[in-house]
């Protein structure tokens, strides 16, 4: 039997549709804000994909806030390859990326909770990142009424 391996590596231009679809149907969910096929090409240099036999099934992001704070953005699976691991295979190779810039901080803004948790974030309090609020959060729909939960993780 053959095993099947998944590869998590940075993305590259040829990633970005499949990158504007994985994000865009998180965006129609709610749950992601969603990024242009341009903004994607601005900022591909900052994503991480994970391939399953050459297909893109998930992706994230390491946004730089600050001299030692981080954001993972735009962190999603495809929805038949969720609980397989490759989220937290995703944010392990950001969190080694993190480390390679000597960045102490990595945080995220997040629905799922447990998911952080588990890959050793603690929940605090947001507004801890006035980086995050004054460069995103003050263009966001819901800047108002962010529903919203900030990890942490010191690296």
């Amino acid at each position: 039997m053959q095993t099947v391996q998944v590869v998590c590596r940075k993305a590259t231009a040829d990633d970005v549709e499949n990158l504007f679809q994985l994000i865009q149907s998180y965006a129609e969910q709610g749950v992601m804000l969603p990024r242009s096929r341009e903004a994607l090409h601005r900022s591909i240099d900052t994503f991480y994909v994970a391939e399953l036999e050459g297909k893109i099934v998930g992706c994230g992001s390491l946004t730089r806030l600050g001299e030692e704070l981080v954001e993972i953005r735009s962190l999603g699976i495809l929805e038949s390859y969720k609980s397989l691991g490759i989220g937290s295979m995703l944010v392990d190779s950001l969190i080694k990326e993190a480390q390679e810039q000597k960045i102490a901080k990595i945080m995220a803004l997040t629905y799922a909770v447990p998911f952080f948790e588990r890959n050793g974030f603690q929940v605090v309090n947001k507004e801890i990142f006035p980086e995050k609020v004054w460069t995103d959060c003050v263009h966001c729909p819901k800047r108002h009424a962010c529903d919203e939960i900030a990890v942490l993780k010191n690296i």
